[in-house]
């Protein structure tokens, strides 16, 4: 005994009286009196919405105990009793699914894709300057483009890029065939709106993957001509532009 207590530095005294000490039987889960009726209440709400977690089923069964005249709950006790039954939902990543590169984005005639994609440009006096475009994949043809400085790039700015560009190639308000809109999955891109708006004037909305460098180079700014009236020109966008 003398060498186990000089080894973990404590008294003898105290391991005799640990050795005496009756053992404490463990105590079980937290519970109780009205947990099963309160659990009965949870079920409810989690049959009805079974994607809801623990904080947004307090608040519907709160809500709904104080129509009744009931005393709300704690939010940590529901925890408990959805943990106890197996209920709780799995916990998010925070990962997005990557979706691999496949196929080649470059088209084999004009009019079959067209992609969009949008820059900034920090000016002088401190504003930004944010431009979207759209360019016909096959041809590198900047088609249009849309700017702004005083805000984002808004789904209406796509919308409305959407129409110049058939208007432009097609001379009508809708494509007479299917055409490709390649972008991002940027709000303003992904807008029930806009690809409502897309599926009208015949085109067909594509996302490209993510940390897809392949889908994004064929939008790059810096090396696509810019076609007006026939004329190609170069322009190229530099840090100290």
């Amino acid at each position: 005994m003398k060498a186990v207590a000089d080894t973990i530095g404590v008294a003898r005294s105290n391991l005799v009286d640990h050795l005496r000490r009756p053992e404490r039987p463990r105590r079980g889960p937290y519970r109780r009196a009205d947990d099963e009726a309160v659990l009965a209440e949870i079920r409810a709400i989690t049959d009805a919405r079974p994607t809801y977690g623990y904080r947004r089923v307090t608040a519907l069964l709160n809500r709904a105990r104080r129509s009744s005249g009931e005393p709300p709950l704690n939010h940590k006790r529901i925890f408990r009793l959805i943990r106890l039954s197996s209920m709780l939902l799995q916990p998010p990543t925070g990962r997005r699914p990557i979706r691999a590169h496949e196929g080649t984005v470059v088209a084999p005639a004009s009019n079959r894709r067209w992609a969009s994609d949008g820059l900034e440009i920090s000016c002088w006096n401190g504003e930004v300057v944010r431009v979207a475009f759209a360019i016909d994949t096959h041809d590198r043809e900047v088609i249009a483009w849309v700017g702004t400085s005083g805000g984002g790039i808004s789904g209406e700015m796509i919308r409305d890029m959407m129409l110049d560009c058939v208007e432009r190639r097609f001379d009508a308000i809708r494509a007479p065939q299917p055409v490709q809109w390649l972008a991002d999955n940027g709000s303003a891109y992904t807008a029930g709106e806009t690809t409502d708006f897309a599926v009208a004037l015949n085109l067909i909305p594509c996302f490209t993957p993510v940390r897809s460098p392949e889908s994004n180079s064929v939008c790059c700014p810096a090396s696509a001509p810019f076609r007006q009236n026939g004329a190609v020109e170069e322009r190229r966008i530099s840090g100290s532009s």
